[in-house]
């Protein structure tokens, strides 16, 4: 008996309200977290990323401090040949030179030289500190020109690449465990920013970190972002492709060797000399590139430049760069948008309302993710967006599974005593009436209800079981379905008898409503008593004799709720209004005997009624139990004021 205690104070527990939605709270966000912390969310958050990148504003005009000389496809075949000459090169860059740029970077990898011109290409070299060579790193790497292997004119060009082949970081630094290396962009925009008086210094908070001029670039890690154990080797940061809306001013290789190039677009700029052709294959993948993978296919030396960009606009312009919230930081966003989804579940019931609510909140989390990708915050999207999600859906269908609960026990305690209308008021106020999934006793004012056949023994006698059976259930069902038409409750069955309340089970709040229960009772009767004769009409045909019954009236405060085992409830009320409707049913059987019905009503009953009906005082009568004399009065019929009304509503 303990252990069946126990546990149902257990499972009480278990399917609070509250309880529920905190565990389905925590299991979605405990799930989510680990799907992030598997990187199974990954590919969502880059794709995310890259459709900010996409539909962010870009830079009104062309970045005019970065010239772009491409080799072109056209270039190649006018001058027939792959890879040019040393001596192309040379004169190309002599050009360039004599405009007198800031630097100068050749995005063509020479660790071979390709006579004829070559000692004119190491001459300018030598004699040009900002013309900047381009090789890569590692035992496997393209090594720069010879004359420039070891000097700060030789700069690497490797990509970070993403899985799915996107380039979205770009590189600063690289370390091989022998040497450190400065990439091709930096070293270029160093250049560039020379004359500006900025140079690259260590951050004073963390001399980890670099800092150009007041804007402090922070190294990207493994798990920033929406990153997931990325390959964070060097010093990597990420792009933003804010010139993406613009391209740099270009001009072919013809043009420049041409004197077609203007000089004020070489003069002082930061000059990238490269190649952009399909027969040469130095073409990446951005997050541009999604929908039009042919047109915005960026080459090699279009990347350098974005990145060159990216940093002379955080130097000169004050651009920040792409942030990322810390992981707690990242955890707490996470739960705060569960907790939302759990508010939307709790508070949205109906298909079209959760609906609403739950696509409203997840355009409010994109429309935040995206204005703080604006204020260059990289905030994370998919966990957010899939907690919020399935939490609000969790939530609501353990709520929808508690109300079924609850609307199942409701309706199996009063569904077959009132009628739908008043069965569906009491699931509607179900909030003010329940309490941790059952009904609250409450202290109310209700109208005590009690009737009694009169001589149902004697005719129980002339009947078999069966029979008695049936005939008693006919009776019964006519006049429960008449406390149910009046908004009563069939409280209990006592034989012959019938126990009602008007006025539960939620509390009456003010007297107008006290008064309509009243009235609504006393009509019952009077119903009950039109409804007998029409039963007595039946039984006479059958050879049964007429009956009689006998009601008891009482308004007054009672206490309603639950009473019996956790196996079989009802509802009932109990108080010493209930004790004097039941005397009063049964008080002197003998008067009234003459009538068919016999009404006695006490006098809080009498006071609510007015001149509804007409009444007849009895006097003062001390009931069974009872220390004080009770006043009482006998219900006649209704008043011909309200018979007049009725019969002009009724005909009108």
């Amino acid at each position: 008996m303990t252990w069946k205690v126990t546990k149902g104070k257990i499972r009480a527990f278990l399917l609070k309200p509250p309880l529920i939605v905190t565990l389905v709270t925590l299991a979605v966000f405990l799930t989510v977290l680990g799907l992030r912390g598997a990187g199974n969310l990954e590919l969502l958050e880059l794709a995310a990323y890259d459709w900010f990148i996409r539909v962010e504003p870009k830079s009104p005009s062309p970045d005019s401090r970065i010239t772009i000389i491409e080799i072109s496809e056209q270039d190649i075949r006018s001058i027939g040949r792959w890879p040019l000459t040393d001596e192309i090169i040379a004169k190309a860059l002599r050009v360039l030179l004599g405009n007198k740029p800031r630097a100068v970077g050749l995005d063509i990898y020479r660790d071979i030289l390709v006579p004829p011109g070559s000692a004119e290409l190491n001459s300018l070299f030598i004699n040009n500190p900002a013309l900047i060579g381009i090789m890569t790193v590692g035992d496997r790497g393209v090594a720069p020109l010879a004359v420039i292997r070891n000097t700060e004119q030789a700069a690497f060009g490797d990509v970070v690449i993403d899985p799915g082949g996107i380039v979205r970081r770009g590189l600063l630094f690289l370390d091989d465990g022998r040497s450190s290396y400065t990439s091709f962009a930096l070293r270029l925009a160093s250049l560039y920013l020379d004359a500006e008086g900025v140079t690259l210094q260590s951050d004073p908070v963390n001399p980890l970190f670099v800092r150009l001029k007041q804007t402090t670039i922070k190294p990207l890690e493994g798990s920033d972002g929406g990153y997931f154990r990325a390959d964070a080797r060097g010093y990597q940061l990420l792009l933003d492709f804010k010139a993406a809306g613009f391209p740099f001013r270009s001009y072919s290789l013809a043009s420049l060797l041409a004197g077609k190039v203007p000089a004020e677009a070489i003069s002082n700029k930061l000059i990238l000399m490269g190649v952009n052709a399909q027969s040469v294959k130095d073409q990446f993948f951005t997050p541009l590139s999604r929908g039009d993978t042919h047109g915005l296919l960026l080459s090699g030396i279009e990347l350098h430049a974005h990145i060159a960009g990216q940093l002379l606009r955080m130097a000169l312009d004050g651009v920040s760069p792409i942030k990322t919230p810390s992981e707690w930081q990242k955890s707490v966003w996470l739960f705060l948008w569960g907790l939302m989804g759990t508010l939307v579940g709790y508070r949205n019931r109906s298909a079209w309302r959760f609906t609403a609510a739950t696509g409203g909140g997840l355009l409010f989390l994109f429309t935040i993710a995206f204005a703080a990708f604006r204020c260059h915050w990289w905030l994370p999207l998919a966990p957010p967006a899939l907690s919020f999600f399935f939490t609000s859906v969790g939530v609501t269908a353990a709520m929808n599974g508690l109300e079924m609960k609850e609307r199942a026990m409701l309706m199996l305690i009063f569904a077959k005593h009132v009628s739908p209308e008043v069965a569906e008021m009491i699931w509607r106020q179900r909030d003010q009436f329940l309490d941790n999934g059952r009904p609250r006793s409450r202290n109310m004012t209700v109208t005590a209800f009690f009737s009694d056949l009169r001589g149902f023994t004697s005719i129980s006698e002339q009947m078999a079981p069966q029979e008695l059976m049936e005939w008693l259930n006919t009776y019964m069902e006519s006049m429960a379905g008449l406390v149910m038409d009046h908004g009563g409750i069939v409280d209990s069955y006592a034989g012959d008898g019938i126990k009602a309340d008007f006025g539960v089970p939620l509390p009456r709040e003010h007297d107008d409503e006290i008064r309509r229960d009243a009235v609504n009772a006393v009509s019952c009767a009077l119903a009950m008593e039109q409804e007998m004769y029409r039963l007595n009409a039946i039984w006479s045909r059958k050879g049964l004799p007429p009956m009689g019954f006998r009601v008891g009236i009482v308004t007054g405060p009672v206490v309603g709720g639950l009473l019996g085992s956790s196996r079989r409830l009802k509802y009932t009320t109990i108080g010493d209004t209930v004790n004097i409707a039941s005397r009063l049913e049964s008080f002197d059987k003998e008067v009234g005997k003459e009538f068919l019905c016999r009404i006695l009503i006490g006098d809080s009953t009498y006071r609510y009624l007015g001149d509804s009906f007409l009444t007849e005082k009895i006097g003062e009568v001390y009931l069974k139990g009872k220390d004080e004399p009770t006043v009482i009065h006998r219900v006649l019929g209704k008043s011909r004021q309200v018979q007049a009304d009725y019969h002009e509503e009724t005909f009108q």
